[in-house]
């Protein structure tokens, strides 16, 4: 049963109830063993933090930053901070100096947590220019702190301020005083199409994102939740807290390329993720299963056919399976569908998949929901504070959707398409931005998301980002994250940016999955000294292009990319081509590559 009371008090409230029981299990930083703290000890540390950072000079609504990866102390660092009225700002741990230097002015952060040496590095080069900055504390005691930072202390020295809870009648005096209003994180998104804004949560919407997100999906404390998201991320944010809330055990996972390798160590039974994690999955099995033999194959084919007719025929429409379906399903799940799970560490319970960040491949839909998964899409943003709709499992879905709307959400379809929200998880605006708020919102108090889409039989579907929306020289439309979420399905391609815009056909950058695509070049005797001469070959450039040619038999004729150019290394956030999570940064590249993009529009 879920716990609904303000965060300030959640994680103390959860251990009166469940006491020594785990509640988050995690792995120090560059450590390979787990650990676990209880619900006592995760309050006890919370408590400390508070404490802490009332000894440091914290008052209420000022603004501390967390800037790192996953990690238990990141956990403690906001529930703490939530105790005593603070705001904080979480930074992806990939951001750079100039992003963290323009949040912690904006803001007026007074104390930044870093996580290992590279968020302190660029935390400390970027502290005389931050007037308002006043401490750096450090999670990971390797760092090495310069021997010109004064202003620089270890997590364990920071927690020693709030040893023995010295200021614990003002902590409790500060939780008494806590209400919705306050503002609770300010999250920066990140900038695909100008500079970032931080958008506004206080902890009603948390209040109220938490009690409409647990009505939708199923979770409880027997669950354990994988965190493989950042912290940063709404999503995640959201998701782990409402874990917490309903007594959930939470897995950290620190670093993202570990994910897989901490799945099958940890056994979680729900994870929160982005399209790309499944993608991935999706080509791995069909990778394998390309590799199989003949009657492994039919054996595989035959058990997704199944579970096909099964999930998507019957559960997905609310209708009960045939006895005999039910009972050719257990079969195939048993003996076939279970050895998948397993190799991905999902074979122990799983419970809910939710996905949602952008565009999900039905195809990669079907297969996940085929191999017994409780894969959930949905649809949110910062400014709704994750969740607007999402599959309601019990009550059918379909493929293609994503989903219908939380309690409390009222969705409206403007004249042109786009989707606008109201509702008490809406953001009241973003911070220090009035131009930005004023355009923000309609006339009658809707905010508008940019996405466009339509809402059939009660499920939403999304046709397009409004502002990604392309229009060919020729009038035709373009949607190009439409046509990027399909090619991503195709295993030998690992990223795409598709370009059209003004231009009298789509064609597109693509970079190859190299490992896969340099093991054919070997198959097939085709020579290559490096990457770049792999992407120019013209026999690797035709093997790709029928490959896409089949993906892209459902688009209409103007839709379909027509060119492609294969680019030899990857698109970075290093490079400005990337946003912290992941999302391509079309006028960035379209800058960086214009001489490839010109050349396949000549002649």
């Amino acid at each position: 049963m879920q716990t609904r009371c303000h965060l300030s008090v959640l994680i103390h409230e959860q251990a009166k109830k469940y006491g020594n029981r785990k509640a988050v299990t995690f792995r120090c930083f560059g450590s390979t063993e787990w650990k676990s703290v209880s619900w006592n000890q995760f309050s006890l540390r919370v408590k400390q933090v508070s404490n802490a950072l009332l000894n440091l000079g914290i008052k209420p609504q000022e603004k501390i930053a967390v800037f790192s990866q996953n990690c238990i102390q990141y956990l403690y660092t906001d529930f703490g901070a939530y105790g005593v009225r603070a705001v904080t700002v979480p930074f992806y741990a990939t951001s750079s100096e100039q992003q963290i230097q323009y949040m912690i002015n904006d803001a007026k952060v007074k104390f930044i947590f870093v996580g290992e040496q590279e968020q302190y590095d660029k935390a400390h080069r970027v502290f005389a220019l931050c007037p308002s900055l006043e401490r750096i504390i450090y999670f990971d005691s390797s760092v090495r702190v310069s021997s010109h930072d004064p202003h620089a202390l270890s997590f364990e020295e920071f927690l020693k301020l709030g040893e023995n809870l010295p200021r614990q009648p003002e902590v409790e005096q500060l939780w008494a005083q806590a209400n919705f209003d306050d503002l609770c994180n300010i999250l920066y998104t990140s900038g695909t199409t100008g500079e970032s804004k931080g958008v506004m949560l206080t902890y009603g919407q948390y209040d109220a994102a938490l009690f409409a997100n647990s009505k939708a999906v199923p979770i409880n404390d027997s669950d354990r939740i994988m965190c493989f998201l950042p912290f940063t991320h709404i999503f995640e944010r959201g998701w782990s807290c409402l874990g917490l809330t309903l007594g959930a055990e939470l897995i950290v996972n620190t670093y993202p390329h570990e994910i897989q390798d901490s799945m099958r160590e940890t056994k979680p039974t729900c994870m929160a993720s982005v399209p790309r994690f499944w993608e991935k999955v999706y080509q791995a099995v069909k990778d394998k299963i390309d590799h199989a033999s003949g009657f492994q194959k039919k054996l595989f084919n035959r058990a997704l056919e199944t579970s096909r007719r099964y999930h998507i025929g019957c559960l997905s429409r609310g209708k009960r399976p045939s006895p005999l379906l039910a009972l050719e399903y257990k079969f195939y799940d048993k003996t076939v569908l279970s050895l998948v799970r397993k190799q991905i560490g999902l074979d122990e319970n799983p419970h809910i998949f939710p996905v949602a960040g952008a565009s999900v491949s039905q195809e990669v839909e079907i297969f996940v929901h085929c191999i017994g998964l409780g894969f959930t899409v949905g649809y949110g943003l910062t400014e709704s504070l994750a969740t607007v709709t999402c599959d309601h499992l019990s009550e059918g879905y379909t493929v293609g959707s994503v989903g219908r709307p939380i309690e409390g959400i009222d969705i409206k379809i403007s004249d042109e398409g786009e989707i606008l929200l109201k509702g008490p998880t809406i953001t009241k605006g973003y911070y220090n931005r009035p131009e930005a708020n004023a355009s923000a919102f309609t006339a009658d108090g809707y905010f508008r998301t940019g996405d466009a889409g339509y809402i059939k039989n009660g499920e939403l579907f999304l046709t397009e980002r409004i502002k990604d929306l392309f229009k060919t020289s020729n009038g035709k439309y373009i949607a190009p994250q439409q046509v990027e979420s399909l090619l991503l399905v195709d295993k030998y391609i690992d990223q795409v940016a598709v370009i059209a815009d003004k231009r009298k056909f789509v064609s597109a950058l693509i970079v190859p999955e190299f490992r896969l695509v340099e093991e054919y070049a070997r198959q097939h005797n085709i020579a290559f000294d490096s990457r770049e001469d792999l992407c120019a070959d013209k026999r690797i450039y035709d093997f790709l292009m029928e490959r896409i040619a089949t993906l892209q038999q459902q688009l209409a004729p103007y839709e379909q990319v027509k060119r492609f150019t294969l680019v030899p290394h990857h698109f970075s956030m290093e490079n400005g081509e990337l946003t912290n999570t992941l999302k391509i940064r079309r006028p960035i590249i379209y800058k960086n590559y214009m001489a490839e993009i010109d050349r396949m529009y000549e002649g």
